[in-house]
Formats: C-alpha cells, sequence, structure tokens
C-alpha cells in the first residue's frame, strides 16, 4: 500500500514536470519564429529547381504521326517520345526540329523536300534534314541536297541505316540541354602547344614536323639559327620545305618603305 501511495504522490509531480517542459518548448519555439533564422516556405531557388527538374522529365521527343511505321522509331530507346501534331518530322528541343528523308524516296519524288520546306517556313532555329542514304549511287541526289540545304539554311545528316538514323534523332533530343563548350574548340595555353601552333601556319608544315623539330633542336631558337641544310635532315622534310620554313623565319615582320631620293 505504502508503495501505491509513493507512486500516486510522484504522477503529478511528473505531470506537472511534462507540463512545464512544454511550455518551455513552446515558449523556446515562439522565440525560435520571432528569429532571422525561421523561415516558413522553402527558399525559391529549391522551388525552382525542383519545377525544374520536372519540366525537363516532361519534355520528351516530339514525333509527326506520319512517321508511324518508320524502322527508326525502334532504335530510339534512350529518350521518352510521343506522338503529337507537328509540321516537322520531329521536334528535338524548342527551337530545333528535324525532317526525314529517305534518298531512295527523293529520287522517286523530287518535289517532296520542296513541299515540306514551304510548310515548315522559317520556324525553328536548327533544321535539320536528316538523309538515309539507300541507294547505291547516292553522289548526284546528294550534292542536290546540299544545294538545297545552303539555299534553306538546314543542317544535313547522312545516316546508312535505320538505326543510325534514329541515334542521330536520339543524340539530339539527349543534347538539348547540354551546353556547348564539349564541341566548341579550345585554346591551347601550354607555351610548347602554342609554339607547334606557330610553326604549323607555315605552308606545308603540319604538326608532325612541328613536333619533328622541336624534338631535334629543343628551342626555337636554334630552329631559326639552323640552316636550311640541317631543316631538310629532319624526318619528313625536305629541300622545299626546308627553304620555305627557313626563308618564312628569317622575313622581316614590317614592310620597308619605300624612301623617295
Amino acid at each position: 500500500m505504502s508503495s501505491d501511495k509513493e507512486i500516486s504522490k510522484d504522477a503529478p509531480q511528473e505531470k506537472k514536470a511534462k507540463v512545464d517542459d512544454a511550455n518551455s518548448f513552446g515558449a523556446a519555439f515562439s522565440n525560435l519564429k520571432k528569429s532571422e533564422f525561421f523561415k516558413d516556405e522553402l527558399p525559391e531557388s529549391t522551388k525552382g529547381e525542383s519545377s525544374k527538374n520536372k519540366n525537363t522529365n516532361l519534355n520528351p521527343l516530339l514525333i509527326n504521326p506520319k512517321q508511324r511505321g518508320n524502322p527508326l522509331l525502334k532504335h530510339i530507346t534512350s529518350v521518352p517520345y510521343e506522338y503529337s501534331e507537328i509540321i516537322p518530322d520531329y521536334v528535338v528541343g524548342k527551337t530545333s526540329c528535324i525532317l526525314f528523308l529517305s534518298l531512295r524516296y527523293h529520287q522517286l519524288n523530287p518535289d517532296y523536300i520542296h513541299e515540306r520546306l514551304k510548310t515548315l517556313g522559317s520556324s525553328y532555329n536548327l533544321r535539320v534534314l536528316l538523309v538515309q542514304v539507300d541507294v547505291a549511287e547516292p553522289h548526284h541526289s546528294l550534292k542536290h541536297l546540299t544545294r538545297i540545304c545552303i539555299l534553306a539554311d538546314l543542317t544535313l545528316m547522312l545516316a546508312w541505316s535505320a538505326e543510325e538514323a534514329g541515334k542521330i534523332i536520339e543524340t539530339y533530343k539527349a543534347y538539348e540541354n547540354k551546353p556547348p563548350d564539349m564541341i566548341m574548340e579550345r585554346s591551347d595555353t601550354a607555351p610548347h602547344q602554342k609554339l607547334i601552333n606557330a610553326l604549323t601556319t607555315v605552308r606545308s608544315v603540319n604538326k608532325t614536323d612541328a613536333m619533328t623539330l622541336l624534338s631535334t633542336f629543343g628551342t626555337f631558337k636554334d630552329i631559326i639559327e639552323a640552316p636550311s641544310a640541317s631543316l631538310a635532315l629532319c624526318p619528313g622534310f625536305g629541300p622545299q620545305k626546308a627553304q620555305r620554313l627557313n626563308k618564312t623565319l628569317h622575313e622581316t615582320f614590317l614592310r620597308q618603305k619605300n624612301t623617295k631620293d
């Protein structure tokens, strides 16, 4: 009985302690809400990134319904796609589209591509003409299509199979939001590479010749001071190339003004 009385005495105290703890936590939390460290909403950048990723995931490759049954479609496996009422055959980006043309069909219907271009108009910044080469003698037709692409501001891409054509379309879509850094020319800042680039500006001197000169003579100064006979002994060089290089290295950079008496 004594133990029961002790428990009954301790129960109100424990309850009171819990209430005090709750009150102290509530007071501390209310103070935290008033401080500069509390924010009711997520940062705008977080919201933007989540919505951006959501939109990116919901941006499929658009295909003209007239392309149903094209064998290249079964080779598009890495990007989602759906059929849509569009003017071009494929839309691979907001400002990029692809027109597909079989070279065999073009030879039978040479006016088809002209009609498609009239319908397309000036829409889209990047307009690709994807040609599947499926004839034995494609040279004459390709020459004609190249001229059309130049006049109509089209990028000509060639594929020799349905699988290759599908992978080209797939790659365009996969790289829709990629920066152009991967295909842009990189400036070489290393002194050794700069020297090779300078030597290759001389007519008939390629990168292999430039590397041969550097490995043989060591420095650019020694290359300049070397006579034509020594340059001609380098692998890949002959008397004519050596004389041309020697003449270029010893020409004056400034034209001499004609002085009148």
